[in-house]
């Protein structure tokens, strides 16, 4: 009766973060793994619940017209076939090898966001139109569709098989390599986030690796904090979000750090 009111808000909070600049995970994967002893379980049952909160974002996006319609399908299904993969490989894991390597994942992560840039792409002022890879800090590529498959699949995987952080390297993925300003490249982000989610949760639940009594009120609060990010996309609360994700990763890589100690 206590854990479940806590899941759901923090699943409402990693929802709005999610939307705005990514890395909810870093929310729900520690609050789960707190909860659940199994870490498959544990991340089965945050892909049960994160499909819906990227699902109702991306559908915020695709309405705002935000997302570019000609890279939606080869994201999608690429993300999904890498996710799926993911997925897999953890399932065939044993559950006492996984804490240490959840541990490395999460201390690279919280590196990633300590030492990211501060630099942001500025906004586009046409909508509708693919935005031009002017500026210096933009990849110039030839085939846009191919390399978006790539991205997609290759991060797909990352998401199946963990998770945290994805949309985040998505999002500098995208306002590097194709020039994309800071919302569409978080609109384009769902997309494989929204895909990489599905595939795995489908995964998950065959393996009956889901908790669906805390992953369904999860998701609900995931789904409304979803969209309220997506609308609000508010510009100045980078730095806030990273830093924010970033003490959670490091306390929960201190969790599992005295975990392994004590029980070794």
């Amino acid at each position: 009766m206590i854990v479940l009111p806590l899941l759901c808000g923090v699943a409402l909070a990693a929802g709005l973060i999610d939307a705005i600049a990514g890395g909810g995970g870093l929310l729900t994967v520690p609050a789960l793994l707190v909860a659940i002893a199994d870490p498959r379980l544990a991340l089965g049952t945050n892909k049960g619940q994160a499909v819906f909160g990227s699902g109702a974002s991306l559908l915020s996006f695709v309405r705002a017209g935000r997302v570019d319609k000609k890279r939606f399908w080869p994201t999608f299904l690429a993300a999904g076939l890498g996710s799926a993969a993911g997925a897999r490989a953890l399932l065939a894991a044993r559950a006492e090898v996984l804490r240490p390597i959840v541990l490395v994942l999460l201390i690279g992560v919280a590196v990633f966001f300590a030492a990211r840039g501060r630099r942001r792409p500025k906004e586009q002022t046409s909508e509708g139109t693919p935005p031009p890879a002017r500026e210096p800090w933009a990849i110039a590529t030839r085939r846009p569709l191919a390399t978006a498959a790539v991205i997609a699949l290759v991060i797909g995987a990352y998401d199946g098989f963990f998770g945290p952080g994805t949309g985040t390297f998505l999002i500098l993925l995208y306002t590097t390599v194709f020039g994309d300003d800071l919302t569409r490249a978080t609109a384009n982000a769902k997309v494989a986030n929204f895909a990489s989610n599905l595939a795995a949760m489908v995964s998950f639940a065959l393996a009956g690796r889901i908790d669906w009594r805390l992953a369904l009120p999860m998701a609900v609060a995931q789904a409304v904090g979803g969209v309220l990010g997506a609308r609000a996309a508010v510009k100045g609360g980078e730095q806030l979000i990273r830093s924010v994700v970033l003490l959670v990763s490091l306390a929960l890589a201190a969790r599992l750090a005295y975990q392994i100690l004590a029980g070794s």
